[in-house]
């Protein structure tokens, strides 16, 4: 598609759906700075929820469609609560669809040939790290809503 003009790659590009689209940035240069159009997400965000979602939502400041685009997926699957989620082998803590907090991550457990216990040790202390950061997470969040509760009564 190198040899495409741009309007035409557009084009093609709009036939996509979001997962395959948000993936084609990894082929080339080219192709990340096509699927990075703001007018692509705005169709594409237009046509999953509509023209009137898309007015009220419809990006402000730096934003760019692509991003309300990701915060509106991640409220349908999600909810519009508090969420610890895992994306990948990422874990997150998000509200309203818009990620507060990155937890950590779970790293990939490969055999070794035969060194198994020392990647298993660092997996636990990883796994460890991640609840630690959630526990203290929620440890803040208690606080934040005692306070809260103080200053309305």
């Amino acid at each position: 598609m190198d040899w495409l003009p741009g309007e035409l790659c557009l084009k093609i590009f709009q036939l996509l759906d979001h997962q395959s689209l948000a993936s084609a940035p990894q082929v080339c240069r080219k192709w990340r700075a096509l699927t990075s159009d703001d007018e692509l997400w705005r169709k594409l965000f237009s046509d999953r929820w509509g023209t009137d979602a898309a007015a009220f939502y419809a990006p402000e400041g730096s934003k760019s469609w692509k991003d309300v685009f990701v915060v509106q997926d991640r409220c349908d699957r999600y909810g519009l609560g508090v969420r610890i989620i895992r994306e990948g082998k990422d874990y997150y803590l998000i509200y309203q669809g818009e990620i507060q907090r990155y937890l950590g991550s779970r790293q990939d457990t490969d055999g070794d040939g035969g060194k198994d216990a020392p990647r298993q040790d660092a997996d636990d202390d990883e796994q460890r790290q991640i609840a630690n950061r959630i526990l203290f997470f929620l440890g803040d969040l208690e606080a934040a809503c005692a306070d809260a509760k103080r200053v309305k009564a």
